[in-house]
Parts: structure tokens; C-alpha cells; sequence
């Protein structure tokens, strides 16, 4: 009985084997991966239509995206891949898996293609592209635009984990119909909206609720909302958002809307009396302590009476009698002069307008001078008049012809007494009144004439017109030694004849060559010798100027 059973039960085990291996070697009918059709195919023919079918879906580019930031993705550098051969293994291989065998027998529907993935390389993938795709949180701001307050609140930033962005890739890369979301966290900013909310009503609001009056003693004066908005700012940090004034600026606004609250005491002065410098001694004064007003007026802005009361205090000047004298404007560092054609007697009006505004100047320590800053504009308004000038080569008139001689009268006093030459441009022609390649145009808005004072002491300039020529002194303490050269004139141009056809023109009869001039400066102290400059220049020939067209051949 029980040897029947065993070989029943071994027949019925063949028979289930043999009908397995009757169902291998095909797929079933109906198959289809990732909508490619291979019912019915042999397991080579199966595989054939597949790596034709799904070959390019799989070495198919593809994006990823988080935090609306998307980047493209290799998959095979990313180590991933469509494996075939496994595909068509679990749908035409010999299996005794019954529910395999059942959708073989009754016919197969949409399978699953095996894919590969090289965790490796895609961790690597993953580490190139997240930080492309994360984002630093955007800190919030507070700012008063005019009197009114706005905010502009934080945005989260984008965080994202590799791991879990690897494993989203993995699961959703393969015929990814959009770009494949990757999970995301937030990093949340240093300081946050409610933070910057709080301060928004809290202290800007108030602030600018209304103008907040000062008094010091009997005086008052009053910050408008407008100069508390524009000396406002607000520091975030801490998570805390926090209102900071401006005390210097709290203070010159007060100042300027009374006058009265600033200091008595008066700087000393270096003024020119008796052709020489001289100081005119400071004077102690009183004036307002400001030194607490910024924390004052932020206290009495959240309060109904929005007064806040300082002392008069004693003041000193900013610049002493003691001060002023150490500047050592004593003695005369460089003098020089230059002639000027006495007969142009407007030009002469603009020489001695430009004299005017520079005599007296004073130039600390370390300050640049400017010839056009301290002539201001040159307009008739400003006491200039119109005038010869060089434009392009040719002669004509613009308001402030002349002044060229005051910006070489500058340069000079300038480069002989050692100062640094910041700017300056020689003239296109050579004039003869003036030392060849040691001289300076001028033209507003385009050409200045600088010099920095680089000595611990200040200067003061001295300039007038007398006698035929312009003057000018540079008095202060002598620092450095000073030697200049000039050489011959070299690489000499003859003159032609050219025309201008300009309504101004001016014609001239020519004649001088032009040529190419070096001026080579040493400058030496008792602490220091500097390296030689070298000043190069090539000046046009003065040539015959014919007003009109240029006449055609023939």
C-alpha cells in the first residue's frame, strides 16, 4: 500500500515537472514590460525586443527636483541600468513556482523589468547633484522705506538627505515620465517671521508714530519721523530682532533743526593776514551732551509724552589753538610763478578769479587737493568768464579759459614741494610760458589736477596775479628735498596745414614743432628716499589752421 502511494505520488511530481518545463523556454501570451510586447516570444527573441525596446528608455537622460530646482542625472554614471537577460529569466525560465506557472498557462499582462542599481555610484551621483538642488534659507529683513516699515519675511531652505534621495531615484528613475521629486526637509532661518513681525509692530511702528521733542536747558528741538526713519536700522540676530539709531547722525539732525542746540566753541583757523599764515586762537563754548540721545529717543518712542531732555554741557573745539599750531604752516615750501599775456584781459579776469578761490586754501594731512573741487563749477555764476581755450587742437572760447595756468600754477607748487601727483594732463601744444612737460590743463567735469598732501604736516596755498604774472606759495614745513631734470626736446614734428570747419574757429598762422619732453623728480627726506619718477609727454607742432574745408585736387 504505502510503495503504491510513493510511486503515485512520484508520477504526479514528474508529470508536474514535465508540465513546468512544457511552460519554459516562451513567454506567456499577453506579456508585455514597460508596454513593449513579447507574448508569445522565445526567450532570445524576447530579449532582442526588449534591449530594442527599453535600451534607450533606460540610457535615457533624466531630471530630478526638490525645492523647485531640478537638475539632469546620467543613469549610467549614476550606476544605473536595465538588466534584460534577468527580465526575460523570470518570464520564460524554467520555474515550479505555481502562480508563475498559472499566469504562464492563462496568459501573462504588464511585468516589471529588473533593473540594476550600483549603490556606490549612485551615492556619488546623489552627493554631486544635492548640493545643486538644496537651498540656504533666505533670511528675513526689516528696513523703513521713507516712514513706512517693510518687512520681508524668511523663506526656509531646502534640505535634503542623500540616502533618501537615492533610495526615491532608485525607485522612480526608470521611464520617469517628469522629473523624479526628491524628498525634502527645511532649514529653517537663523531668526524667524514672528521675530521680525514683533519689531515691526512693536518698535518701527513706534517709532515713527510721530516726531519726538528734545530739550536741552531752555532749547528744543524736534526729530521729525522722517530723520527717525533714516536713522533707523534693525540687526537681527539671536533670533531677535532689534532696532539700532544712529547717534552721530540723531545728533547732526537735531543740530540742524536748532541750530542753537550745536556748540559755541570755535575751531582754530589758519588764515592768510599780512601776506603770511597765521592762527586765529579756538574758543571753549558750551553745547548739547548727545552722547545718550539714540538710547533717549528709542526709550521715549514707545511712551505717550515722546520727550526726551539732555544737558548743556561744556564744550571744546574740534581743532585747538595748540592743534593748529603743531600743523606747522610756518614757512614757504616752493614759490613759483609764470607769466600770462596781459593784453587778453578777460583771461586775466579768470586767473585772477581762479587765485581768489584758492588763496588761503588749507590742505591737512593726508588730504588729496583738487583743482576743480576747489574751484567749483566754472560757470559765469561763479565769477568766471569766456575765454581762449585748446579744444581737440584748436583754438577757441569757453567759459573758464585761463584756468589752465591756474592748474599749472597748482601742479607745480604741488610736485616741486614733494607732494604725490594724483591727476594731472599736460596741454596738447606746448606753451612757452610754461615749464615743457611740468604743466597741467584743465577741463571741468573731465580733466582735474590733483596732489596729496603726504606729509604729518598741513600746507596752505597762496596765489595772486601781480605784475604780469600769475604767483603762487605753498607754505607749510618743509619735508622733502626735491630735485627735478628736464631733458632736451627730442622726436620733433614740423608743423602742417590743417582745416576747421567749426563755426568758432579761429585761424592761426603756425610754426612751432612739436616734439617730446622727459621731467624726471627725486624726492628725498630724512627718513626716507623714494624711487625717481618719470614724466613723459609729446606735444602736437602748432600747426596753420586754415578755417574752411580742405580744398579738393584739381
Amino acid at each position: 500500500m504505502a510503495a503504491g502511494l510513493i510511486a503515485g505520488a512520484a508520477v504526479a511530481a514528474g508529470a508536474y515537472a514535465g508540465g513546468a518545463a512544457l511552460l519554459s523556454g516562451s513567454v506567456a501570451e499577453g506579456t508585455t514590460v514597460h508596454g513593449v510586447d513579447i507574448g508569445g516570444l522565445g526567450a532570445d527573441e524576447a530579449g532582442a525586443r526588449l534591449a530594442e525596446g527599453l535600451g534607450p528608455v533606460a540610457s535615457a537622460a533624466f531630471k530630478v527636483q526638490a525645492g523647485g530646482k531640478a537638475r539632469t542625472v546620467d543613469p549610467a554614471a549614476a550606476g544605473l541600468g536595465l538588466d534584460v537577460p534577468a527580465t526575460v529569466e523570470g518570464l520564460a525560465g524554467y520555474t515550479l513556482d505555481p502562480a508563475m506557472l498559472w499566469t504562464r498557462l492563462a496568459g501573462g499582462g504588464e511585468a516589471p523589468p529588473v533593473l540594476t542599481v550600483d549603490r556606490a555610484k549612485l551615492d556619488a551621483a546623489v552627493a554631486a547633484v544635492v548640493p545643486k538642488l538644496e537651498k540656504d534659507p533666505a533670511e528675513g529683513s526689516l528696513e523703513f522705506r521713507g516712514t513706512e516699515p517693510v518687512l520681508t519675511a524668511p523663506v526656509p531652505g531646502v534640505d535634503i538627505d542623500p540616502e533618501a534621495a537615492a533610495d526615491a531615484i532608485a525607485a522612480g528613475w526608470f521611464g520617469a515620465t517628469g522629473p523624479v521629486a526628491l524628498p525634502v526637509g527645511e532649514t529653517a532661518p537663523l531668526v524667524p517671521a514672528a521675530a521680525f513681525e514683533d519689531a515691526a509692530s512693536g518698535q518701527a511702528e513706534p517709532l515713527v508714530a510721530g516726531g519726538i521733542t528734545v530739550t536741552a536747558d531752555s532749547l528744543s528741538a524736534e526729530l521729525s519721523p522722517a530723520v527717525l526713519a533714516a536713522n533707523a536700522s534693525f540687526k537681527a540676530a539671536g533670533g531677535k530682532v532689534s532696532m539700532v539709531l544712529d547717534n552721530k547722525g540723531l545728533a547732526a539732525a537735531l543740530v540742524e533743526a536748532n541750530p542753537a542746540m550745536g556748540s559755541t566753541a570755535k575751531d582754530a583757523r589758519i588764515v592768510l593776514s599780512g601776506g603770511r599764515p597765521t592762527v586765529v586762537a579756538s574758543e571753549n563754548g558750551t553745547g548739547t551732551d548727545t552722547a545718550d540721545l539714540a538710547a533717549k529717543v528709542l526709550e521715549a518712542s514707545s511712551t505717550e509724552r515722546r520727550t526726551v531732555s539732555l544737558r548743556r554741557v561744556a564744550t571744546e573745539p574740534d581743532l585747538t589753538t595748540g592743534e593748529a599750531e603743531a600743523l606747522g604752516v610756518d614757512e614757504v615750501v616752493v614759490e613759483f610763478s609764470t607769466p600770462y599775456p596781459t593784453y587778453d584781459t578777460v583771461r586775466t579776469k579768470n586767473l585772477v578769479a581762479g587765485a581768489r578761490k584758492l588763496n588761503g586754501l588749507v590742505v591737512m594731512p593726508g588730504q588729496t587737493f583738487s583743482l576743480q573741487q576747489a574751484l567749483g563749477p566754472v560757470t559765469t555764476a561763479n565769477g568766471f568768464h569766456e575765454s581762449g581755450v585748446v579744444v581737440d587742437g584748436f583754438s577757441s572760447n569757453a567759459v573758464g579759459g585761463g584756468l589752465s595756468q591756474i592748474s599749472t600754477q597748482m601742479f607745480n607748487i604741488g610736485f616741486l614741494a614733494g607732494m604725490d601727483d594724483i591727476e594731472h594732463q599736460p596741454h596738447s601744444r606746448w606753451f612757452d610760458r610754461y615749464p615743457a612737460g611740468r604743466e597741467a590743463t584743465l577741463w571741468e567735469g573731465q580733466i582735474d589736477m590733483k596732489w596729496k598732501n603726504n606729509t604729518d604736516y598741513a600746507v596752505m596755498i597762496q596765489a595772486w596775479v601781480a605784475e604780469g604774472r600769475v604767483h603762487s606759495r605753498l607754505w607749510g614745513t618743509k619735508v622733502w628735498d626735491v630735485k627735478t631734470t628736464t631733458s632736451e626736446h627730442y622726436n620733433l614734428t614740423n608743423p602742417t596745414t590743417v582745416y576747421n570747419t567749426a563755426e568758432d574757429c579761429v585761424p592761426e598762422s603756425g610754426g612751432q614743432k612739436g616734439f617730446t619732453v622727459t621731467v624726471t623728480r627725486s624726492r628725498s627726506s630724512a627718513a626716507q628716499t623714494l624711487p625717481a619718477e618719470t614724466l613723459r609727454w609729446t606735444y602736437r607742432p602748432w600747426n596753420k589752421v586754415v578755417c574752411g574745408p580742405e580744398p579738393k585736387d584739381g
